[in-house]
């Protein structure tokens, strides 16, 4: 079942990186998905961000995260 189907708003709530520092938040996806271009924010332990039609854009950071940090734990271009 696909549980963004016909939903209005998504929010992802996630950890920002993986195990060992590795990159989550990527520009692609070599995974199967079920629902594209449907997350409209992001919440991660690091910042909030928002997922718009020219790419990633920083709502919010957390305490104590410095910008250049939360990009270097991105795998992709954040706009502020």
């Amino acid at each position: 079942m696909d549980l963004v189907a016909g939903v209005k708003r998504v929010v992802v709530l996630m950890e920002h990186c993986a195990k060992g520092g590795e990159h989550k938040i990527l520009e692609w996806c070599s995974l199967p998905l079920t629902g594209v271009g449907v997350v409209d924010r992001i919440i991660s332990d690091l910042a909030v961000l928002d997922v718009t039609p020219n790419g990633l854009r920083l709502v919010e950071l957390a305490p104590g995260i410095e910008f250049e940090a939360l990009q270097a734990a991105t795998g992709c271009a954040i706009a502020r």
